[in-house]
């Protein structure tokens, strides 16, 4: 048997066929070749009988030529090239060679050119390489995948037309359909030791489907899915896929905003077609988990390749369905606007206003009132994301170029009731004063106005209380609301007053329609529980304080008024802020110290 690089490299002399050995020269020894063929710019000097007796086209075309024209022909765009032509040559001179995976697409394509068909001659080459796509290359998802990457090469349009590519995805997807059921059976089998049984029984051919090239690849997936393939083998086979294809892109060129002003190349076009198709092949049923990681990563490369929006809409609405299970470090994706903020903050906002969308939807679907308040699962959604996007907001405070109104958008998005502390978005907010010196005092203003001060810790409040950065006015208010804590901690209320007061300012007006009515209490019921859990964390941090308190009297039994006499100066200090409406900061401190005797005189003759 003749291997294809002798036929490649064989030279002979003019008078003989150029491939010819010594099975052709004992045939051809004293007949001169009397036709040449040209394909891809190599001249073939062969004999027209056996070429004439096997092929229809070149029948054809010596009939059809006249003159000296006869002996001279070319064939165009002839597929798999003169390479091809060779082998196929070497059929008609009765030499023998070995159809192989890598060959037989190009051969069955060139026979189908060359019309070598039944109608010349029982057994001729197309039928060969028909049988021998039937009988061992369609029996193998291995072999059929061979043969499908070779197709790339070969003139799409042929291909289609003698069908070996659907042949070979169809054969695909046949086999892994019965690989799926063996691996079945094998996982019944598995005991709970044998777990990397479990995980090899798992698609083993996913690291195969890499080679193809995307349209072939996404033709596959398509036919695994009407095979009824499991998603989890699909979206392994589009992570592997992705991992394979995309590995050219580099960190850096996600901070190289220049870059993108520059007209793709043709190495990123070619990317970002792959980024769309794996997008548009993700499985829809909502049983299949993809990981957040992969949707993250195929979102960031949608960016910065530029893909289509509905590529990038499509991994945010996946990315928002499951938003209260992202890290913080996913979320901080880099901006490629130059001049703009070193995160993708609007992107953010997308996926914030999508997980928003989908938790009304959900409410909106249960007309119970106990499962849409506190201990409803979206509202526990809605609690992790509110803290992810306070510890987002704290992380993306210090970037000089975040503007302002990117920022209060970020935190205005979410509800009230989003946050049953808010020490994590005054952190934050804490964070950007700090970094954003240039900011005026309404913008100021405009910011600290988002935070609830009745909704800060002990904690927070403290560092509030001194913290320079703040408004006068926020200032005031932390103040005020630590003394009416003070003063139920005394008394042993436990804020009772605000909560009946939320309760009466909510009340639903009896002109509502029955539906705005029902939203109405849907918002009350849930603020109502809400006021609950909040109550419950100021009543854990009132009992730490009281047990405090107490130690301390233990401490100083002998001196129990003067424990009492320095706790109701610091109220008085509070009451002087809290009267202040205005004025600076100053003052109010040289108030506070020049009536320092009097109020706690009268404030120790209340308590004692």
């Amino acid at each position: 048997m003749v291997s294809e690089t002798s036929l490649s490299s064989s030279k002979r002399s003019p008078a003989t066929p150029k491939f010819c050995n010594s099975f052709t020269t004992r045939i051809f020894a004293d007949v001169a070749g009397d036709i040449t063929i040209v394909v891809d710019g190599e001249s073939f000097l062969l004999h027209k009988f056996p070429l004439m007796t096997l092929s229809g086209k070149i029948r054809k075309m010596v009939a059809e030529a006249k003159g000296s024209n006869v002996s001279n022909l070319e064939l165009l765009n002839f597929p798999g090239g003169h390479q091809t032509f060779e082998l196929a040559m070497k059929f008609c001179y009765g030499m023998n060679f070995e159809i192989t995976t890598f060959n037989v697409a190009r051969l069955q394509c060139a026979a189908e050119y060359l019309e070598m068909t039944e109608e010349f001659r029982e057994q001729n080459l197309l039928s060969r390489t028909e049988i021998f796509l039937n009988e061992i290359v369609f029996q193998s998802l291995q072999k059929s995948v061979e043969v499908l990457s070779t197709c790339e090469m070969l003139p799409s349009n042929m291909v289609e037309d003698i069908e070996i590519s659907n042949g070979c995805v169809e054969a695909i997807a046949m086999t892994a359909c019965k690989e799926q059921l063996v691996s079945g059976l094998s996982k019944l089998d598995c005991d709970g030791e044998s777990r990397e049984l479990k995980e090899d029984c798992i698609a083993w051919w996913v690291e195969d489907l890499s080679v193809l090239r995307i349209d072939y690849f996404q033709r596959v997936i398509c036919a695994l899915g009407r095979m009824g393939i499991r998603s989890d083998s699909i979206i392994a086979s589009l992570m592997h896929y992705a991992q394979s294809s995309l590995k050219g892109i580099g960190k850096c060129q996600f901070w190289n905003p220049s870059r993108t002003k520059s007209s793709p190349t043709t190495v990123e076009k070619d990317q970002r077609i792959v980024v769309e198709t794996l997008v548009s092949l993700m499985p829809t049923d909502k049983s299949s988990t993809i990981p957040l990681t992969f949707l993250f990563g195929m979102l960031k490369m949608a960016i910065m390749l530029g893909a289509t929006i509905p590529c990038r809409l499509e991994l945010e609405r996946r990315i928002s369905l499951r938003l209260e299970l992202v890290s913080l470090d996913d979320l901080l994706i880099p901006s490629l606007q130059s001049g703009d903020s070193l995160f993708d903050v609007d992107t953010v906002h997308r996926l914030l206003v999508n997980f928003l969308q989908r938790v009304e939807e959900e409410e909106t679907e249960d007309y119970g009132y106990e499962s849409d308040g506190i201990g409803s699962s979206g509202h526990g959604s809605l609690l992790k994301v509110g803290q992810l996007i306070d510890a987002y907001l704290a992380e993306i405070a210090p970037d000089p170029y975040l503007s302002l109104q990117k920022f209060i958008a970020l935190i205005d998005i979410l509800p009230d009731y989003a946050r049953v502390i808010d020490d994590g978005l005054y952190r934050a907010v804490d964070i950007y004063l700090k970094a954003h010196p240039a900011l005026t005092e309404q913008e100021c203003k405009k910011l600290c106005k988002l935070i609830d001060c009745q909704k800060l810790s002990q904690e927070a409040c403290n560092h509030a209380a001194q913290n320079d950065r703040l408004p006068l006015q926020m200032t005031v208010q932390v103040l005020y609301f630590e003394q009416l804590r003070l003063k139920n901690a005394l008394s042993g209320s436990s804020g009772d007053g605000l909560l009946s007061q939320r309760i009466s300012s909510g009340v639903p007006s009896a002109a509502m329609s029955p539906r705005d009515n029902y939203a109405s209490l849907r918002r009350e019921n849930r603020e109502l529980k809400l006021e609950i859990s909040r109550m419950r964390v100021r009543l854990s941090e009132l009992e730490k304080e009281q047990m405090f308190m107490k130690q301390g009297m233990i401490d100083k039994a002998g001196n129990g008024r003067t424990f009492l006499t320095s706790l109701s100066k610091g109220i008085g200090r509070i009451a002087i802020f809290s009267g202040q409406s205005g004025g600076k900061r100053q003052k109010s401190g040289r108030k506070s110290r020049g009536s320092e005797g009097k109020t706690g005189r009268s404030r120790r003759h209340s308590v004692s």
